[in-house]
């Protein structure tokens, strides 16, 4: 296993201890409490946590911090793919913020309790969780919501958005979707990792150190998977959120259309009331969610440039949605725990989709790790190549995440000739394990060249999306019930269930 150790890249930081006699408290935590619950969670739990900085802080100079759950915390492990969830990036949208850390109070309970499903996540995977990528803004929305608590009145919904330049920084990343969109329509130029961080961070104007800090993070994890936690509506929402005609609302595909719908649906299925129909937020009726699966494309919502959700997808490896939470933004402190309750089991199923698709290792013959090798994808049931690229990350390795289907994967590296094997991708949650596992030897381009995968075309095509998703999530509750009852409680079940069919 090739590891390398990342601990120096962040900043060292001292946190500030809270009392912790009480447990986990359902109220909205201030900078110093946020700290605290994630400074307790490490102090429970130090052999699988480490609480680190982002390389800079907030314009107010609060720390953004993360906290990571993993075996080996601060080491990237190849087989391991890096998840990360990232909360209040509009400060008053703070319902993401508290049930991040109430997910992270719990994860370590719930290791400690030799829960088989945690165990399995943290030594499986790498979960980063940034509960707040905004506190100055969450500070000045607390203080509006306290002085409306103090009258009887409603927060206003506005003020904490923005950072403390005022700047909205879901507004504020380099726009990659102008490039992404001239290269489709010129047929040539990358169509991934399009833009070099130091390169934006010189010429991009406006970028906030809060942005600058996440920009700087995702180039140097190679993170997989992603969630950015927002409020105001309930729908889980995916890429693209800018429109392609400029249009403030249109439906805008990217490549991995249906592994990115696949991702929205995994949590709003999940979620008590974001997947089913559910009185819409506007009062309108027209945003109606509820009725489409609780699942929305940005650009059909409405087109937001310079986002962090399209930033993840064309600058890095890290496929990302956008969940919202809720109606409220602000919600009152006493409503914390129905929101946890309503989230709860989507946030962890949604952190095991790490695991879709396929992972794989990219080498010499020699065993000599190939660094920035492309991964190309063909969905051979229908011909067609998945117009999104990702790169193996520092020690080869390489996550793609996918649907079930089939398909050629194509690895192609200068100094070496192409690399094809044909898959099929059949996830499932029911069995608890990684990704199919594809690995690559390449052959150096002075060599003669190898013989090459015939990729059959399949004579069947696969069921039904719908049908196999629906399967899965029967299959993942079965599993649930299964590990919370003995061998005699789960075959007394089971008899009971035979001799109702049978009556």
């Amino acid at each position: 296993m090739i590891k390398f150790l990342r601990i120096s890249v962040f900043v060292p930081i001292i946190l500030v201890a809270l009392p912790t006699s009480l447990g986990f408290q359902f109220v909205h935590h201030n900078h110093e409490a946020m700290l605290g619950v994630m400074n307790d969670a490490n102090r429970r739990c130090p052999e699988i946590t480490r609480i680190y900085n982002l390389s800079e802080p907030s314009v107010r100079n609060r720390s953004l911090t993360v906290i990571e759950f993993s075996n080996n915390p601060g080491i990237h492990e190849a087989g391991k793919p890096e998840f990360k969830y990232v909360g209040n990036m509009h400060g008053n949208e703070v319902v993401g913020r508290e049930v991040l850390l109430k997910l992270i109070d719990s994860l370590c309970q719930r290791y400690r309790e030799n829960d088989r499903l945690i165990h399995f996540m943290v030594h499986s995977m790498h979960i980063h969780i940034m509960p707040s990528m905004n506190p100055d803004g969450w500070e000045q929305a607390y203080k509006n919501y306290k002085e409306a608590k103090e009258k009887g009145g409603d927060p206003n919904w506005l003020i904490g958005r923005a950072n403390n330049n005022s700047v909205d920084l879901n507004r504020n990343f380099p726009d990659l979707n102008s490039i992404m969109y001239q290269h489709e329509a010129e047929h040539k130029g990358r169509n991934n990792h399009l833009e070099k961080v130091e390169f934006a961070i010189k010429n991009v104007t406006n970028l906030q150190p809060e942005t600058r800090a996440v920009m700087k993070w995702l180039a140097r994890i190679p993170f997989v998977l992603s969630a950015n936690l927002h409020g105001g509506d309930l729908v889980a929402n995916y890429p693209y959120d800018t429109t392609r005609s400029g249009k403030p609302q249109e439906y805008t595909k990217a490549p991995d259309d249906a592994t990115l719908r696949y991702l929205a649906r995994s949590y709003a299925r999940k979620h008590t009331k974001m997947g089913k129909p559910h009185k819409a937020c506007d009062m309108t009726g027209d945003d109606n969610f509820g009725e489409q699966g609780g699942i929305t494309n940005g650009g059909e919502w409405y087109s937001v440039p310079r986002g962090m959700q399209d930033y993840n997808y064309l600058d890095t490896n890290c496929f990302e949605i956008t969940l919202e939470l809720g109606c409220i933004k602000f919600p009152w402190d006493w409503d914390l725990e129905d929101y946890w309750q309503e989230n709860q089991d989507a946030l962890i199923f949604y952190m095991l989709q790490s695991h879709i698709g396929v992972k794989g290792l990219v080498t010499t013959t020699d065993g000599v790790p190939v660094k920035d090798a492309a991964i190309k994808t063909t969905n051979l049931t229908s011909g067609e190549y998945i117009a999104h690229d990702i790169l193996t990350a520092a020690d080869g390795d390489y996550y793609r995440l996918l649907i079930d289907g089939y398909y050629g994967i194509t690895v192609v590296a200068p100094g070496f000739h192409n690399a094809t094997r044909c898959v099929h991708v059949n996830n499932t949650m029911a069995v608890l394990h990684g990704a199919q596992r594809v690995d690559f030897e390449l052959v150096s381009s002075d060599k003669p060249k190898p013989p090459q995968e015939e990729c059959d075309e399949p004579m069947i095509e696969p069921p039904e999306d719908e049908y196999k998703e629906e399967l899965r999530e029967q299959l993942y509750r079965l599993q649930l019930i299964r590990r919370q009852l003995s061998a005699e409680e789960w075959d007394s079940l089971v008899r009971r269930m035979i001799a109702d069919l049978q009556k």
